[in-house]
């Protein structure tokens, strides 16, 4: 159980550095909240920052992740670096991601809420 959802997030990683907006569809509840810096955002803000090209990664380095399946909800905590730019601006980071995954109807784990933090050493 917690190797599909180790599975499933690396998937989301591989999107996300890929710009994959389909395939994040996939991964994403339509109902996701994702926190970042205060503000909130959906899945179609996400959706559309992948498919205009206003955030593009150039790097995405898994340090760390932690899995835990508790029946059909699931948690993931990533630690990483990441690189690339946002809004023309470049920037680099090291963050930690906490997302809440549950499963879909066809047993599928898609992530509902997340969070993200920059972390600073």
């Amino acid at each position: 159980m917690e190797e599909d959802l180790r599975a499933a997030e690396r998937r989301l990683q591989a999107a996300q550095l890929a710009a994959d907006a389909d395939a994040l569809d996939e991964l994403l509840d339509d109902r996701l909240i994702f926190t970042f810096d205060g503000s909130t955002y959906g899945k179609q803000d996400d959706l559309e920052l992948q498919r205009s090209g206003a955030q593009s990664l150039s790097r995405l380095e898994e340090e760390e992740l932690q899995v835990l399946v508790d029946g059909s909800t699931g948690v993931t905590w990533f630690l990483g670096t990441l690189a690339g730019t946002s809004g023309g601006a470049a920037f680099h980071a090291r963050m930690r991601y906490t997302r809440t995954w549950i499963k879909d109807g066809q047993g599928r784990w898609k992530v509902i809420a997340a969070h993200a933090s920059v972390v600073t050493d």
